[in-house]
């Protein structure tokens, strides 16, 4: 890591000295300047200290032999074997990924009596599941699952691995990462790779007004966390030839601390991410009555309704049911958001949706570069009008069967 030195002998004036740092990093300890936690290695002041007082020393970057590294691994999430969808949508990305490289698509697939639940897996093109099947990892606990998979790593030697944006993803990338001493990207909206490569890993940053391009070009693997329903799953292959390989490992390593002694499941409710039509509010509707109107509209479409963070800020609707990048990614048929300006933070949690209208009085909001239909308006005479025109299309069908709105 780089770092700052203080030679205290060529410093005449510490008061004047300790001014330098927009951070208040330096300090005065037993009559010497001293470099705090506050540092932020701006470098001010190696540029205006004293000549020598300040030196920048940065470590040697050991370059690492790429070559050593093949594969994109994808991390199987599952619950008793029941595999979660975000990781077949990170199948799709990984072979997109491994075809430009020519690297092969590998899945680390970790639980008990789980080998026989690979077929899935293999019908979307990946090349190798490998498994680890041990009574010791029956359920989630973070130390055995840990050690199967920095297991799998050390053998392997994949260039990346994705792993999903979920509790257990987001549990388990960070310490495998710590583990192999190279980086970790979470909640990833965009992935590309180089020829040499080095992952092109992209997020939106400081609370999504600017979107941060990071790479890991000195240390496999290369670690990255991507939410549900940001990227789709592949089609499936015909005829997979990919294989299964069971992978053994010691049981001394599967050691736990934690002991499961219940486990209940959660009654399924259809959330947001799963629903087919969502239409969403904000902080144009004047009160929280008139949101009903939306939610009648929700309602005709079989859909459901969703809000933006003021309006979960403001207790209108339930926190469970907000979209952009602190709350939930939705890749829905249609989405019609209801005076929302496109703020990049919602728009990363929305625009994978199959068909996006918008509604807004302002014929300049960013919401409008995204959306495939624009109704310039206002929201209180455009959703009345969208609910008399389904009604009337409902009664001329006299069913319940789907329709299009035109």
């Amino acid at each position: 890591m780089a770092k700052i030195i203080v030679n205290s002998e060529n410093i005449n004036n510490i008061k004047e000295v300790l001014e330098i740092c927009p951070f208040g990093a330096l300090e005065e300890v037993d009559g010497k300047v001293e470099i705090n936690a506050a540092c932020k290695m701006c470098k001010m002041c190696v540029k205006k200290g004293p000549e020598g007082a300040f030196e920048f020393e940065e470590d040697k970057i050991v370059a690492i032999n790429k070559d050593e590294w093949k594969g994109v691994t994808v991390y199987v999430e599952h619950s008793d074997g029941e595999i979660h969808p975000v990781t077949y949508e990170l199948i799709g990305k990984a072979r997109e990924l491994a075809g430009k490289i020519n690297h092969p698509v590998y899945c680390v697939f970790v639980g008990n009596k789980i080998k026989d639940k690979c077929a899935p897996l293999l019908s979307y093109g990946v090349d190798e599941v490998f498994v680890y099947d041990n009574e010791e990892l029956d359920k989630f606990r973070i130390e055995p699952y840990a050690a199967a998979v920095e297991s799998y790593i050390s053998k392997i030697k994949p260039t990346i691995m994705l792993f999903g944006g979920t509790t257990i993803g987001r549990s388990l990338a960070p310490r495998l990462a710590a583990r192999f001493r190279t980086g970790l990207t979470a909640d990833c909206t965009i992935l590309d790779i180089q020829k040499n490569t080095d992952l092109d890993q992209i997020r939106p940053a400081f609370g999504g007004n600017i979107m941060a391009h990071i790479n890991t070009p000195n240390h496999r693997p290369q670690f990255a966390t991507v939410r549900y329903k940001i990227f789709s799953a592949p089609e499936k292959v015909e005829n997979p030839s990919g294989k299964t390989t069971i992978c053994e490992i010691g049981k001394d390593k599967l050691k736990s601390n934690i002991k499961v002694l219940e486990t209940k499941v959660k009654n399924k409710v259809v959330g947001i991410e799963d629903a087919e039509v969502v239409v969403v509010v904000s902080r144009a509707f004047k009160k929280a009555e008139d949101i009903k109107m939306a939610e009648k509209l929700a309602g005709l479409l079989g859909g459901q309704l969703a809000g933006t963070r003021p309006t979960i800020e403001s207790g209108w609707i339930d926190p469970r049911k907000q979209i952009g990048l602190s709350g939930r990614t939705v890749k829905p048929k249609l989405i019609i958001t209801c005076g929302v300006s496109g703020a990049v933070q919602f728009v990363a949690g929305m625009k994978g949706s199959d068909y996006i209208i918008a509604i807004n009085q302002d014929e300049n909001a960013p919401i409008f570069d995204v959306a495939h239909l624009a109704l310039i308006g206002d929201i209180y005479e455009i959703i009345p009008m969208l609910i008399g025109k389904v009604e009337n299309i409902k009664k001329e069908n006299n069913s319940q069967a789907e329709f299009a709105l035109s």
